[in-house]
């Protein structure tokens, strides 16, 4: 544990170039002289939906954390350019020069460089999670342990969602700040964890912050198309030799729980923890069992001898 005085808070926004006309917004936790922790957000998501106390528990367990703005997301950059339409995207048609997650990954561990921060712990949520496997399996000098939370292979038979999400998914968020939070809101009502108490007033506060930072439509249409592009990465998987914990909810209804057991099927070694009643959100209610698993995971890593 970081002592009394170690900082814990946030350290406000700041701005890294990570390649070829890529800057992402980041910002961190803890103490600097701790061991990194990356973590990494999901589709159409900001860093902030990784809450405050959240990445202060982490940073309380001994490590210096950073979250950040994936590309086509928050305030990091936003590539332009037409998305893919509707049509493209359920006939998983994605068009030649469309970025993929391996672009993703390649700017997560930039950052990772540009900082002089790797090898990190990478917990990755969602579409977070898939960028957080493939910088395991592209970039391993890159990664410590890896979590993957809530998240799939790409295999199209498995952690798909319930037929009853895509009319709530597929319907776009109004222009208006107030209409846009309760248009998130209801989203997150529908794929959350139905287990867990639900802090609707903590949701609104999220959504309304993501709206003051910068909504990003047709870049959330980009980012599923990395995803669609990247196609199933279960042989990819094969090849990571980071310790791998998979956390997955048994009430999701957006990556069904296949999607999680897939996942560390794929990965040699990984664990599986199911938690039950969680859904596709981050409930408060579930942080003492994922927290605790995350930091004793990357402590026992960091305390091991190293190879001779």
């Amino acid at each position: 544990m970081p002592p009394a005085d170690a900082p814990t808070t946030a350290t406000g926004e700041r701005f890294c170039d990570v390649g070829r006309s890529i800057t992402l917004c980041y910002e961190t936790f803890g103490d600097p002289v701790d061991p990194p922790l990356l973590l990494v957000m999901g589709l159409g998501m900001q860093m902030v939906a990784w809450p405050e106390d959240f990445c202060m528990q982490l940073a309380e367990g001994g490590f210096h954390v950073v979250r950040f703005d994936n590309r086509d997301s928050g305030r990091s950059t936003s590539i332009g350019g037409r998305p893919p339409g509707l049509t493209k995207l359920v006939t998983r048609r994605v068009p030649d020069g469309h970025y993929a997650l391996a672009d993703m990954a390649a700017d997560a561990a930039g950052l990772l460089d540009a900082l002089e921060l790797a090898p990190a712990h990478v917990v990755g949520a969602s579409l977070g999670g898939m960028i957080a496997q493939t910088i395991a399996a592209r970039h391993p000098a890159s990664v410590r342990t890896l979590t993957s939370i809530m998240s799939t292979t790409g295999n199209r038979w498995r952690g798909q969602p319930a037929l009853g999400i895509y009319r709530k998914l597929l319907g776009r968020a109004p222009r208006e700040r107030e209409a846009y939070v309760e248009h998130v809101t209801a989203v997150f009502e529908a794929i959350g964890s139905p287990g867990f108490d639900r802090d609707p007033d903590a949701m609104r506060a999220q959504a309304a912050l993501s709206y003051d930072r910068g909504t990003n439509e047709a870049g959330t249409a980009r980012q599923l198309g990395a995803i669609l592009k990247s196609g199933d990465r279960t042989a990819e998987l094969a090849a990571i030799t980071a310790p791998t914990l998979v956390v997955h909810g048994t009430a999701d209804r957006l990556v069904r729980p296949s999607g999680g057991r897939a996942t560390a099927a794929a990965i040699p070694g990984a664990d599986l923890i199911l938690i039950e009643g969680m859904g596709h959100d981050l409930p408060r209610g579930a942080w003492p069992r994922i927290v605790p698993e995350i930091v004793a995971r990357a402590q026992r890593f960091d305390s091991a001898p190293a190879p001779a």
